[in-house]
């Protein structure tokens, strides 16, 4: 035996003493799954011999027998000296008396640099039969192209009950990328770092049971690739070199996390913000601040933690612009709560920027909080369902062999299939399902099942009874479209109880398992008709059954990683009739018609990670969430979202009604469309709005709001009058003004150019043509520039009182210095990076010349080339509210409403913005500037700032403004455009 092979082996010996109880201790029987034995794919697991091709192997089978599954790996130390690349819908679960272990060997070659991985979730499988195709069907890229990133398309990957092990030397290595999406996750797993550099790198939606040890960080993420929040649950971190967990935008939500022995618990990135939820933290031998915040000032650091027990942690909290830390109460203490970030103590209160700690000394630490995750039975107790006679074919009824099985046992377990059910499964009170893998392991209805049509009552297809200490996991649920009394579940376990990793299916991310990726867009193109209204199939309604998850009648537990976005359903997750205390940690409800969460007559709940989402076509009426007549609720870090080609206005985004003791930490409501919701809460019993779109803390105690003092405005003049001139709009914008202070704007659905005069203070109809108006300007002649969202980069002009047919179409010209002329820019801009000055400080390759060559719109290669993000066009010049020329000589003002901030800058020349810099701690979809430079940001309300960026006045609205122009014979009107009206008012100052 070699020194090294010999090496080899003792630190094998030695690291499985490192190792934790196996989840599955047992072999798991799946027929449809694939197992990693030395028979098939040659692979050795001692440690020693290289099984990288072996186990990459059997992924690869995986997909290619059914596209989406299991690898089963027995216990075993298996070295890699490789990344492995896991396939989206591919899970690895580990099994065995120990836990398998992957192993990085000391000094692996290609694992020096960061960051080098062992383990990397993909976006696809560069050049096989699921790869996306080019035109004709081609696969592309080729086969050996480096696999892409896990994207926010990428569902169900997983990885359990696998341990991860670095040895020294591979300071670049980290375990595993994670950049997924939903019903993605990591669990039961140790990471022993040694000199690597992470344990995850770039995470998303849900990791538990995991612990780090060593490495310079356990964690190390961003935001994740759909924008959604990252829930981490019962995790521990010790011994890393620089932090446990380095972050920003990633929505962190921790339960139960401890930490010890680290310079630094949790450190958001500098000028990066985040919403940080912790609950029931532990703390010890923290050397350095616990928590370092970062971009301090600004409302989209959203920080809230609770129940954080210390011990030798001097500082808790360090600001890294400020310097400002929060120090820790002795050597151990207990930090009821921490806050940080906009807090608005009502609904109708003045926000403001502030910290709350609530900290008192203890003699000793409590004991850590348990968990409320309960472990499986026994394995030795389960039964397989298909022992009862299931087939699993998705042909056969196989009711009566789930009768049979809870009869009987406790403990049932679903293999790989697809279980059609004719009548309800009605649980015993401690019964559990088990599967492996919701997209491939379902109950299904057929649809017209006959005891679930009709007129009638909710009928479940499966129920859990009262006070029942049920468990349900790694299962899908399909209801179908064409079942008009079905209700996914019916839950009414007790406090005690379980649903984690459960997928309510129907609509986006449904396949059939096995297919192919020419099936699987064929499905998703079936999703819609041609329009985008309805089921390509008619019978198939949306909005046509009861919720998909439904606890009621003293329901309670806890819910872990549910995705529910069946559009069939009236709701993904509606809650009532219960006092039952319920805890939720990461549920995804979206693509609704109606509403996405329905809570009634509810008390102690506590909601963490909710995720809604708003699609074009089915969701543009539903209300995320909904409370009525319900108590003591805890709602934190919690993200609303409408998709990028929504265009249908939507009023609020919460909507609350006769309820009390309403806790909101952490809300985040945003959409890179052109309709974000209006208000992220509206108090329908005091009618009451709150229209600012993130804030870390809001409490609704049911008492009427008090009304705050109205002062005069310093900017209007004196005795003026918001007053509403026009109505009955979609959703108006892109206004310009001419040189008779006359408004120009437009209704992009209707096509509609109108116009309102100066002087008379009449609205007429200037253009209807069809030609997709988006953005309007003048030049000097007073002719009228329009940005359309038709074509590839189309800007066309005409004279406003010039026969319809009369158009100029401008044509894309290189750009180049055009000194004396006028560039007209957007003044709001929406990032999906934090990167706005990098980005918006890049000269645009084209510039559209107005036809008396004194105006000119300098435009990216995006809009030129009229690139699709999403099926949307996402460039600055379409996306703006509105845009603004360029004063020469004066500071130019932009707002970002992605990042809540605004800066000013200069303009070249060519159009280029330049020497951004920050000037206030607000963004929104509109701004303007008067001859005094006080600034006008539309951010909820009108916000005005002087020239040095102090806030001087707010303008309250009617309804949410969208733009501002100044105009009128005087240039001294400020008009103000919502989504369905038009608003004016009278300045002192005349517009710049």
């Amino acid at each position: 035996m070699t020194i090294n092979v010999l090496f080899a082996v003792l630190a094998t010996l030695v690291s499985s003493s490192l190792l934790a109880s196996s989840y599955y201790p047992a072999p798991i029987d799946d027929t449809k799954a694939v197992y990693l034995t030395s028979k098939e794919f040659f692979v050795q697991g001692d440690g020693v011999a290289d099984d990288s091709d072996a186990i990459q192997k059997a992924i690869d089978k995986v997909q290619d027998t059914t596209n989406q599954g299991i690898l089963f790996i027995p216990a075993g130390h298996y070295r890699l000296t490789k990344t492995i690349y896991v396939w989206p819908g591919v899970r690895l679960i580990g099994f065995g008396a120990a836990r398998p272990v992957f192993v990085l060997a000391a000094n692996t070659p290609g694992f020096q640099q960061d960051p080098a991985y062992m383990i990397f979730f993909a976006g696809f499988r560069p050049g096989s039969a699921h790869a996306p195709r080019a035109p004709g069907g081609r696969p592309l890229p080729g086969a050996n192209a480096t696999p892409p990133d896990a994207n926010p398309g990428t569902f169900y990957s997983a990885m359990s009950n696998i341990d991860i092990e670095i040895r020294e030397g591979n300071p670049g290595a980290v375990g595993v990328r994670a950049r997924y999406a939903q019903h993605c996750f990591l669990a039961h797993m140790d990471f022993h770092l040694g000199s690597g550099l992470a344990g995850i790198h770039d995470g998303g939606n849900v990791a538990q049971d995991v612990h780090f040890y060593g490495g310079r960080y356990a964690i190390w993420t961003r935001k994740p690739s759909p924008g959604w929040q990252f829930t981490v649950i019962d995790a521990t971190f010790e011994n890393q070199r620089e932090a446990a967990i380095r972050e920003h935008e990633a929505g962190l939500t921790m339960i139960r996390p401890q930490f010890k022995n680290v310079p630094t618990a949790i450190s958001i990135d500098p000028k990066y913000s985040d919403e940080l939820w912790v609950k029931d933290a532990r703390m010890e031998n923290i050397s350095g601040p616990a928590l370092v915040i970062s971009n301090e000032n600004n409302a989209r650091t959203e920080i809230n933690m609770e129940n954080v027990v210390c011990r030798d942690v001097p500082v808790f909290v360090s600001y890294r612009e400020s310097g400002k830390q929060v120090v820790g109460q002795g050597i151990a203490y207990t930090v009821k709560t921490f806050s940080h970030g906009l807090h608005f103590d009502d609904i109708g209160s003045a926000p403001a920027i502030r910290d709350v700690y609530e900290a008192s000394s203890v003699r000793a630490l409590p004991e850590p909080v348990k968990s409320d995750i309960p472990d499986l039975p026994p394995m030795e107790t389960w039964v397989n369902i298909r022992n009862f006679g299931a087939r699993g074919d998705s042909l056969a009824d196989d009711t009566e062999a789930f009768r049979k099985a809870i009869a009987a046992h406790r403990a049932i377990y679903l293999p790989s299939g697809q279980y059609r059910v004719t009548d309800t499964i009605l649980l015993k009170a401690d019964t559990v399902l088990i599967g492996l893998h919701p997209s491939v392991t379902r109950i299904v209805l057929a649809d017209s099942t006959p005891a679930f049509q009709g007129v009638g009552s909710p009928k479940p297809l499966l129920e859990a009874p009262r006070a029942g200490t049920n468990i349900v996991t790694g299962l899908g649920l399909y209801t179908n479209g064409v079942n008009p009394r079905a209700v996914g579940v019916k839950w009414m376990a007790g406090s005690d109880s379980l649903m984690n990793d459960v997928r309510f299916l129907g609509g986006h991310g449904t396949v059939e398992p096995g297919a192919t990726v020419d099936e699987n867009f064929t499905i998703w193109q079936q999703i819609y008709n041609n329009t985008h209204t309805a089921d390509s199939d008619i019978k198939r309604r949306w909005d046509g059954q009861y919720p998909s998850l439904w606890v009621t009648n003293g329901g309670g537990g806890t819910f872990v990683d549910i995705w529910t976005p069946s559009t069939f359903a009236q709701a993904g997750l509606y809650i009532s009739n219960t006092s039952t205390p319920g805890r939720v940690y990461e549920l995804s409800s979206e693509h609704h018609v109606r509403n996405e969460v329905v809570l009634q007559n509810v008390s102690n709940w506590q909601i963490y990670a909710l995720q809604t989402e708003e699609e074009r076509g089915e969701s543009g009426f539903a209300l995320p969430l909904e409370i009525r007549d319900s108590n003591n609720i805890v709602l934190a870090n919690l993200h609303m979202y409408r998709v990028v080609s929504s265009y249908q206005p939507s009023p609020y985004a919460i909507k609350v009604m006769d309820s009390k003791n309403i806790q909101f930490r952490n809300v985040h409501c945003y959409s890179d469309s052109k309709v974000s919701f209006d208000n992220a809460v509206y108090d329908q019993t005091h009618d009451v709005e709150l229209r600012q779109r993130e804030f870390a803390w809001l409490d609704l105690p049911g008492k009427a709001p008090h009304a705050l003092p109205e002062v005069p405005s310093p900017v209007l003049a004196s005795g003026a009058k918001i007053d509403k001139v026009a109505g009955s709009f979609f959703n108006i914008s892109g206004g310009a003004v001419d040189h008779s202070g006359n408004l120009y704007f437009v209704d992009a659905k209707s096509q509609t150019i109108y116009r309102w005069s100066a002087t008379t203070r009449e609205l007429s109809i200037v253009r209807t043509s069809p030609l997709d108006s988006a953005e309007l300007a003048f030049d000097r002649a007073g002719d009228l520039l329009v940005i359309s969202y038709a074509g590839d980069g189309t800007v066309y002009s005409f004279k406003p009182d010039a026969p319809n047919s009369d158009i100029t179409l401008l044509k894309a010209e290189p750009a180049i210095p055009r000194p004396g002329m006028t560039p007209v820019l957007p003044v709001d801009y929406w990032r999906n990076e934090n990167d706005f000055i990098e980005a918006e400080s890049v000269k645009k390759p084209y510039q559209f010349v107005s036809p008396d060559a004194t105006t000119f719109i300098p435009a990216g290669e995006d809009f030129v080339s009229g690139k699709l993000y999403y099926g949307s066009k996402l460039d600055d010049e379409l996306r703006a509210f509105g845009m603004a020329p360029v004063v020469g000589g004066r500071p130019f003002y932009v707002t970002d409403a992605s990042e809540e901030k605004t800066y000013v800058g200069d303009v070249g020349a060519d159009g280029t913005l330049s020497n951004l810099r920050l000037f206030a701690e607000q963004g929104g979809e509109g701004l303007a500037v008067d001859e005094n430079g006080n600034v006008y940001v539309a951010a909820g309300q009108v916000f005005v700032y002087d020239s040095s960026g102090r806030l001087r006045d707010t303008l309250k609205i009617p309804e949410r403004p969208l733009q501002l122009l100044f105009g009128g014979s005087d240039q001294k009107t400020l008009f103000i455009l919502a989504h369905g009206s038009l608003y004016s008012v009278q300045s002192r100052f005349r517009g710049r």
